[in-house]
C-alpha cells in the first residue's frame, strides 16, 4: 500500500487544536519538554485544574498563523498523522519565546525558524525518520470546464512529490526561497548557517526538485 505524504491543505484552526485547549496545556508541556530526555511528538499533557489565562498576543498568532506553521512543517516532512502534535509543539516554543521576539519584524520567518528546529529535532530523536513518503494521489475526472483544475492538482501532486525527495537541511532552503521568496541572507538568519553552505544546499536542492521533476514526468516514481 502506498503511503500518503503530508498534504498542505490546512483545517481550520478550531477543529484541528481549539486554542484554549492548547493554551491550558501549554504550562504542562513547557514541564514536560523541560526534562531529560522529553521529545517532541508526545501526547499532550494533561491540563492543570485551573486553566491561566490567556494572552491576547500569543491568541492572535495562533489564530492567524495556525494555517502557515501547518503548511511549513508539512513542506519539511512532517507526516500527516504526526501534524496536528508537530504544531502543537512548535506554538508550546512559540509561547514560551514570544516575549523575545521582536514586534517590529515579520513573525513568519521567527516562525519558521521554529518549525525548522522543531523538524531537526523530530528527524535527530527517531530513529524511524524518513523524508515525507511520496504522496499517492488519486485520478483525477477530467471534463472540458475541469481542465485547468486537473492541471493544477497535477502540478501540485509534482511538486509535493518533488518536495518528497529532498534531504531537510536542502529542503528548508529550497523551500524558504524558491517558495516564500526570502534572500539568502534573510534565510541565514532564521537558519544560522553561513552563507556559503545555503548556496550550495540551495543549488544541490533545485537540481534534486528538476531531476524529480523530469521522473514524474516520464512517469518514473
Amino acid at each position: 500500500m502506498t503511503e500518503r505524504a503530508p498534504s498542505l491543505q490546512t483545517p481550520s484552526v478550531d477543529a484541528a487544536l481549539p486554542v484554549e485547549t492548547l493554551v491550558r496545556a501549554l504550562p504542562a508541556a513547557a514541564a514536560a519538554s523541560a526534562q531529560p530526555g522529553a521529545g517532541l511528538g508526545a501526547g499532550a499533557p494533561a491540563p492543570p485544574a485551573k486553566a491561566p489565562p490567556l494572552t491576547e498576543l500569543f491568541v492572535q498568532a495562533y489564530r492567524a498563523y495556525f494555517g502557515y506553521v501547518w503548511r511549513v512543517l508539512a513542506r519539511l516532512g512532517i507526516r500527516d498523522s504526526d501534524l496536528p502534535d508537530a504544531t502543537h509543539d512548535v506554538f508550546v516554543v512559540v509561547h514560551r519565546k514570544l516575549g523575545d521576539f521582536d514586534a517590529t519584524r515579520p513573525m513568519k520567518p521567527w516562525l519558521f525558524g521554529i518549525c525548522y528546529r522543531s523538524a531537526l529535532d523530530r528527524k535527530r530523536k527517531m530513529s524511524s525518520w524518513r523524508e515525507a513518503p511520496v504522496e499517492h494521489v488519486e485520478a483525477v475526472a477530467t471534463e472540458p470546464a475541469a481542465d485547468e483544475v486537473a492541471a493544477a492538482h497535477q502540478a501540485h501532486a509534482q511538486v509535493v512529490r518533488a518536495l518528497s525527495t529532498l534531504e531537510l537541511e536542502q529542503r528548508a532552503v529550497f523551500v524558504l526561497h524558491e517558495l516564500e521568496g526570502m534572500t539568502m541572507p534573510e534565510i541565514a538568519a532564521i537558519i544560522d548557517a553561513p552563507l556559503n553552505t545555503l548556496y550550495s544546499r540551495l543549488r544541490l536542492a533545485r537540481g534534486a526538485f528538476a531531476s524529480a521533476v523530469e521522473r514524474l514526468r516520464g512517469g518514473t516514481p
